[in-house]
């Protein structure tokens, strides 16, 4: 009985925050029955040694459970708080804090990503290529009397494109086979495009007199067409023959359009307009009409032929501008735009996912907006000083741009395909909607880019990856300063190329060219033996020296400044710890989840091999005693053990019958199934977290068969690991100089006993020699009683034999013990043992002369003499061993 009672009040090593009560055999079987099959809430299921990695509830989290709830007002103010917490709105600094909040912006913020590159992307379509593609070979790549538009170059050859090539590619009269299509039928585009409206061909002029001739040419040369400007622009209009517009001029209010820049100027949106027909015969006509009357002329610097296509398979609007240009020097400059642009957004199912998607991303901009007023509030100018704060700004803004021009967008195209049902006759320009449509795609895409590269505001707390942003932060001030230094060669090289080679080579013909064009010779990209064909000798030597200065010395003095600033920041993140470590953080929430499991597995198994094992006498019901005593042979408490038993007793009998058990297999195989899920489930986390850790054999989830330490997952991180040794190192310093004190202490009290001994010793051989009758000769009583005193005056202990009590006394400080080699000298100093283990000691106790001078008179007399204290106080007490040893062979 005192053993199993032993037993039961054994502490429970691998539990922790369980309650036990101890309690013996008998009183067990006198317990009342169990009347509810639930247990206690305080007896609930508490698994073995719920570390922190195991899931288990500090004290902290405790006490914060036992706080009152605040009221609703205050409730909702913390919430919205919470709502717009940042990193940079936290007034307290507790690591623990800034992980979650920061793993909840870049929760929030991965959120935000993902809708607007799914709003970005559903407004873009792999077809828009293949549309561009087809219309553009259609138009520019069609031949007529062996030109192409591509190869206009001059007022002939525009005419032949014209009137050749564009009223085919335009009006799609017939089918492959010659098969004519109904007027009103499927004239379309390559069969699928709509032309919507009427095409519409457009010049712009200059005036007789827009340039200034020579005083010596005045006598031969009458007219002077200069370059297009708006000053120099002709507004006259001729007078027509027919009902043609052509002739007549039209400002840039009347036809509600815009200005267009070509490859030599910038044209108005007006000048002399004329639609063409429905039909190829009608635009035939209508051009031939044109060229009849001399439409185009020598002030004609431009034209232009606008129409625009719609293919209904893909929602996709194709805008087409044909631009020919003619130069006062004489020729055609010949260029091309096609816009291909979803204007009508919600059309298919998708379509209205995306609407959705945008919905949801003004909701976002909505939040962010809040936010980033409320750091700007508590930082005031401050907040802009930071990178990451600027390019929140400016996605912010482009992206409330987005929203308004999507507003606007769906109201306009509305609009104007309205016009277009109600006047089919006219000509429909959507060359605005879509020049703002391909410069919204443009702005997005610059969004989508700058909030990609905001990833590295969260991926920065790891040294690796910050190491990119911390090096062109740090190196930016230095290479700014270079690079004034060499744009200002760079740009030398520029100019001296455009004066030397721009009126012979297409590369350096402006000083935009030019610029581009030495870009090129740095990536190798350049014709040099055409530089060289221009001029043989200033060629080669202007390559030589742009390569030589700009190449080998600029370029690589950019490299130098980035790697030396590469080299600082390496070092310093390799002595530096992570401010933020949020992959740690994950795992070891992704370990506690893990120990929890593992804990419950545990649980299971136990139960299940109480079932197997418990029931020594194998009469197929398990009571109480079987079911505690298998249990504490496994770590458990006696209140668990009571709990866990009354939740499968229905009938509180005490035993555990036949149908009992199986419940509980039942309810254990349940819980395996449970198990098997959660594992699944942190399989799938454990996917998404990377750990750099070559030693990290626990890839699979579940532990292999073998013995296992309770607590589940074993693992720890080696930060962790690092503070926990340096926490063992100082414990076992500070508990290394008790012990040597300690072992210090012992040493002086071995050396007291064994003077005391050794003063026993001999004051029994004096007692001893007085007893044997010398005690009558008056010479050998003095002898006897200066032995006696010089006895009385010998230390009790000699201070040389304890070197370490001494070095420990004169110690300062505890921590200077622990440097000391003393120290673990002392406590690996066999004395304190040998002393406790003392043959001599035992003996001398047991000793029968020993017990005689305690009992001695004189003995007590001479502990009570004033001169052994005086001898006990004196600083200068104390004899050599060596003298000792002289005096008791005199006694002997």
């Amino acid at each position: 009985m005192a053993t199993n009672t032993e037993e039961s009040m054994e502490p429970s090593t691998s539990r922790q925050n369980t309650a036990e009560f101890p309690r013996s055999r008998d009183t067990d079987q006198s317990m009342p029955r169990c009347k509810s099959r639930s247990p206690p809430p305080f007896l609930t299921y508490v698994h073995r040694m719920e570390t922190p990695e195991a899931g288990g509830d500090s004290q902290e989290d405790l006490v914060k459970q036992q706080k009152p709830s605040p009221g609703c007002l205050q409730a909702f103010t913390n919430c919205m708080k919470s709502l717009w917490a940042t990193r940079h709105t936290l007034e307290s600094d507790d690591r623990k804090l800034r992980v979650k909040t920061t793993l909840k912006e870049l929760v929030v913020y991965f959120l935000f990503l993902v809708l607007l590159s799914v709003v970005a992307f559903g407004m873009t379509s792999t077809s828009m290529y293949f549309v561009t593609k087809v219309i553009s070979e259609l138009f520019l790549d069609s031949s007529s009397g062996g030109v192409t538009f591509r190869s206009v170059g001059s007022v002939e050859d525009t005419w032949k494109v014209l009137k050749g090539s564009l009223p085919s590619a335009l009006h799609w009269e017939h089918w492959y086979n010659n098969q004519p299509l109904p007027v009103h039928g499927d004239r379309f585009v390559f069969f699928e495009n709509k032309l919507l409206g009427l095409p519409r061909i457009r010049q712009v002029k200059v005036r007789n007199g827009s340039c200034s001739v020579h005083e010596y040419f005045r006598d031969v040369i009458f007219d002077c067409y200069g370059d297009y400007s708006k000053s120099n622009e002709d507004t006259e209009s001729k007078v027509n023959t027919g009902n043609y517009t052509g002739f007549t001029y039209q400002s840039e209010a009347s036809l509600d359009g815009s200005s267009s820049e070509g490859q030599l100027s910038t044209y108005s949106g007006g000048g002399f307009v004329q639609n063409l027909g429905r039909t190829k015969a009608d635009t035939q006509r209508i051009l031939e009409h044109l060229f009849t009357e001399s439409w185009l002329t020598r002030g004609t610097r431009a034209v232009f032929v606008d129409f625009t296509v719609y293919n209904a398979n893909v929602n996709l609007f194709c805008v087409v501008r044909l631009t020919v240009e003619f130069p006062p020097t004489g020729g055609a400059v010949s260029s091309w735009s096609f816009r291909t642009v979803k204007l009508l957004r919600y059309v298919t199912v998708f379509e209205y996912f995306i609407m959705a998607c945008e919905f949801f991303f003004a909701l976002f901009i909505v939040y962010y907006v809040i936010e980033e007023l409320l750091e700007i509030k508590i930082h005031k100018l401050a907040y802009f000083k930071s990178v990451w704060n600027i390019l929140d700004v400016t996605v912010i803004v482009i992206s409330i741009v987005f929203l308004t021009f999507d507003i606007y967008r769906l109201l306009a195209v509305e609009r104007q395909l309205q016009e277009l049902t109600s006047s089919p006759e006219k000509f429909q320009d959507f060359d605005f909607i879509s020049l703002w449509q391909i410069r919204f795609d443009n702005a997005i895409a610059i969004t989508v880019f700058l909030a990609w590269v905001k990833l590295f505001k969260y991926v920065s707390f790891n040294k690796t990856m910050s190491q990119l942003s911390s090096t062109l932060a740090r190196c930016a001030k230095d290479l700014a300063g270079f690079a004034v230094m060499y744009f200002i060669v760079f740009l030398a090289f520029t100019q001296l190329g455009h004066l030397l080679f721009g009126s012979k080579l297409k590369e350096f013909s402006d000083f935009t060219s030019s610029f581009f064009a030495l870009f090129n010779i740095i990536l190798g990209s350049f014709d040099f033996y055409a530089l060289r064909e221009v001029d043989r000798y200033l060629g080669p030597t202007f390559f030589m020296l742009f390569i030589f200065f700009i190449f080998f010395i600029l370029v690589n003095m950019f490299l130098a400044i980035i790697n030396d600033t590469y080299s600082e920041v390496k070092s310093e993140l390799a002595t530096q710890k992570d401010d933020l470590k949020i992959t740690d953080y994950v795992l070891t929430r992704y370990r506690k989840m893990l120990g929890k499991i593992h804990a419950k597995e545990d649980r299971v198994l136990d139960l299940d091999d109480v079932l197997k094992y418990a029931d020594a006498n194998a009469d197929g019901v398990i009571d109480f005693e079987e079911w505690r005593q298998d249990l504490i042979k496994r770590g458990y408490a006696d209140g668990e053990i009571e709990a866990l038993f009354c939740k499968y007793d229905a009938d509180g009998s005490r035993y555990l019958d036949q149908e009992e058990q199986r419940r509980l297999r039942q309810d254990l195989e349940s819980q395996r199934e449970e198990i098997h899920k959660d594992y699944d489930h942190l399989n799938e986390t454990r996917n998404q977290v990377s750990e750099n850790d070559d030693s990290d054999n626990d890839s699979s989830m579940k532990r292999e068969p073998g013995p296992k330490p309770r607590g589940g997952f074993t693992g720890v991180l080696y930060e962790e690991y690092t503070h926990l040794c340096r926490r063992v190192e100082r414990m076992e310093h500070a508990v290394g100089g008790i012990i040597g004190k300690i072992d210090a202490v012992l040493a002086k009290l071995a050396d007291l006993e064994k003077a005391k001994i050794r003063r026993r010793e001999v004051i029994a051989k004096i007692l001893d020699y007085l007893n044997e009758g010398g005690n009558k000769d008056e010479i050998n009583k003095a002898k006897i009683e200066s032995m006696l005193k010089q006895e009385l005056e010998q230390p009790e202990f000699d201070d040389r034999r304890t070197p370490v009590l001494r070095k420990t006394e004169r110690s300062p400080s505890l921590h200077q013990s622990e440097r000391s080699p003393s120290l673990h000298q002392s406590e690996r100093s066999p004395s304190l043992h040998q002393s406790e283990r003392s043959p001599s000691l035992h003996q001398s106790e047991r000793s029968l002369p020993l017990h005689q001078s305690e009992r001695s008179p004189s003995f007590h007399q001479s502990e009570r003499s004033p001169s052994l204290h005086q001898s006990e106080t004196s600083p200068s007490v104390g004899k050599s061993p060596q003298a000792t040893e002289d005096e008791d062979k005199n006694v002997n």
